[in-house]
């Protein structure tokens, strides 16, 4: 694992360079959001669509300086024209909610799986994009 500056993020090993997989270990902070923006970035430059996996092993929220920082914020803009699959595991009940609402309107595959269940997800991201992507 590839972890970020002060820690709250870590970049997990994908079996394929198209999808990016990180793991939120704690409270992210200010430093680790551009950390995991910048690595998006980078991915998305090299690949037109890529699929991204969040795991939520312990999340403690974000640091407000996190939640406005403007480049994660353009990243986060911009990942919706490359980004085929979104999934993320163990997310609290509100951002579960919001992350399947955000699959019916935007031009990205959303999919949550509880924590128990992160197998399940990888397997998911193994199978072939739904045609409705």
């Amino acid at each position: 694992m590839n972890a970020a500056p002060d820690g709250s993020v870590a970049q997990r090993q994908s079996p394929r360079p198209d999808l990016l997989a990180f793991e939120i270990k704690d409270k992210v902070t200010k430093d680790d959001i551009e950390w995991m923006s910048a690595i998006t970035d980078e991915v998305m430059k090299l690949h037109d669509k890529i699929d991204m996996l969040i795991i939520m092993s312990n999340y403690e929220g974000s640091e407000l300086a996190a939640s406005f920082d403007s480049y994660a914020n353009s990243v986060k803009a911009r990942s919706v024209a490359h980004i085929n699959r979104y999934v993320v595991v163990g997310a609290p009940t509100l951002a579960k909610a919001m992350i399947n609402l955000s699959g019916l309107v935007l031009p990205v595959e959303s999919k949550t799986f509880d924590l128990k269940d992160e197998a399940a997800a990888w397997d998911y991201l193994a199978q072939k994009p739904s045609a409705a992507v």
